[in-house]
């Protein structure tokens, strides 16, 4: 076993920083090879793992960071088909919460690599114009899409703090958009506040957007919110977190292999902005290889 250990230092506030030291020490105590990868942007630590595959190459990636260093490491997971466990050390650690790994420390996720096989799991690929874009949790757009572009504006306010106030400050000013959509075989043009694409169950840090979503079954999770007055997407919002909001009349949930989105909005996905509609996704049953505990 010859494992790359990528590490984003300053996710969760400089958790991954101190889970990656720890992991490192746990595999270093147990004679485990490991070349470390802690570059300070994405596009360092990609050539980073490029020059080390072609000199020494590795079996395994462990990332330890969020779901944005899982959404940078994906595709590298799938095209040198091998598998990748996430360390959660962020501030959402979705994939984490989806594939059982959530609150995981050191010790136990090296016992995990050590003594648990990896399974192969579904994997939802978007396609916008040339770009081909892995995601292992959930593509959205709407309402979540323009809080996470105002909340990136914030240079200053760090940590979940920013995307209440993003929340706040969006919420007066938003508007529904038409959307014209191909599920599956099935076309439809609404109006929505919010549309997910779930291959897993959460985003957001916890919000169970989908909560019936599996990472095995082939499928997607499609939730449409059709548009409601704002008092009443602010008392029905918080049930997300539980999963209690798609009892609501107004969020329909459908299953598809396929999704086409069109309409004048941003798309999001793993939390990482992919760019403006249109859009295609489809699910790629067992696409990669990963831990799930």
């Amino acid at each position: 076993m010859n494992i790359a250990l990528v590490v984003n230092p300053i996710s969760g506030g400089g958790k991954g920083r101190k889970m990656g030291e720890s992991i490192a020490r746990e595999l270093t105590a147990r004679g485990i090879q490991f070349t470390l990868v802690r570059e300070s942007s994405s596009a360092d630590t990609l050539i980073c793992l490029k020059r080390i595959a072609e000199s020494t190459p590795f079996t395994l990636i462990l990332g330890v960071g969020g779901d944005g260093l899982a959404h940078l490491l994906f595709p590298k997971a799938i095209e040198m088909q091998i598998p990748i466990f996430i360390a959660p050390a962020g501030t959402g650690n979705d994939f984490a919460r989806s594939t059982g790994t959530f609150g995981l420390n050191a010790v136990n996720v090296v016992n995990a690599i050590l003594q648990e096989e990896p399974v192969l799991i579904d994997m939802g690929l978007a396609e916008r114009g040339d770009e081909r874009i892995w995601f292992g949790q959930v593509l959205s757009t709407g309402f979540d899409s323009l809080v996470n572009e105002r909340a990136n504006a914030y240079k200053v306010i760090r940590g979940k703090i920013k995307y209440i106030i993003a929340t706040a400050r969006e919420l007066p000013f938003f508007v529904p958009r038409t959307y014209k959509m191909t599920i599956d075989e099935t076309v439809i043009e609404t109006g929505a506040m919010l549309v997910a694409i779930a291959n897993g169950r959460s985003y957001g840090g916890g919000m169970q957007v989908c909560p019936d979503a599996d990472l095995q079954d082939g499928l997607f999770d499609v939730l449409l919110l059709k548009p409601i007055p704002v008092r009443e997407f602010v008392r029905v919002f918080p049930k997300v977190f539980s999963g209690k909001h798609v009892s609501h009349p107004a969020v329909e949930i459908r299953r598809a292999k396929s999704v086409t989105l069109d309409s004048n909005a941003i798309a999001y996905a793993d939390g990482e902005r992919i760019g403006s509609l249109p859009i295609k996704v489809t699910n790629k049953p067992n696409a990669m290889l990963t831990w799930v505990l």
